[in-house]
């Protein structure tokens, strides 16, 4: 099999439907500190692109008529990578402030035995995002024994 000569790859931004920008642009921008780069505010083209620095990290599309679903091809989860889990806290706190669904209660490991784990949980459209650290959350059982927790949320 012939494949493409790729010398660096690196993931770009990720693109997200939205059933409502004005609901979930807050709650991404408030979340994980992110800044509007680009707004688009016409009525049936909205669109926002939220970044950090001057990096495009995430997009938003204001183009779903139904909230995200789980049955469907696609987007299994988006993950965020933190320095430590004391950040992954800080997270968890500030979602709970905001009433967010979570698939377990607080931060959890990868799976049994790992060092690495955070919070999983969902945005105002049932998206499935999760926030977690390399090392720190190895104090809790997996809740999933061995299986990998982001796999079966």
């Amino acid at each position: 099999m012939e494949t493409v000569a790729i010398k660096s790859l690196q993931t770009g931004h990720v693109g997200l439907n939205v059933t409502d920008l004005s609901r979930s642009l807050p709650f991404y921008l408030r979340v994980f500190g992110l800044e509007v780069q680009a707004e688009g505010k016409e009525e049936g083209r909205r669109w926002a692109f939220l970044g950090r620095e001057g990096q495009l990290v995430l997009t938003l599309w204001q183009q779903s008529c139904t909230a995200y679903s789980t049955t469907s091809a696609g987007l299994h989860h988006l993950s965020f990578q933190v320095e430590s889990i004391d950040d992954v806290k800080a997270a968890e706190h500030l979602l709970r402030d905001l009433s967010a669904e979570f698939a377990y209660d607080g931060v959890v490991p990868h799976s049994e035995g790992a060092s690495s784990g955070g919070i999983f949980f969902t945005d105002p459209d049932g998206i499935r995002l999760e926030i977690y650290a390399a090392t720190g959350a190895d104090t809790e059982p997996a809740p999933n024994g061995a299986a990998p927790t982001c796999g079966f949320f």
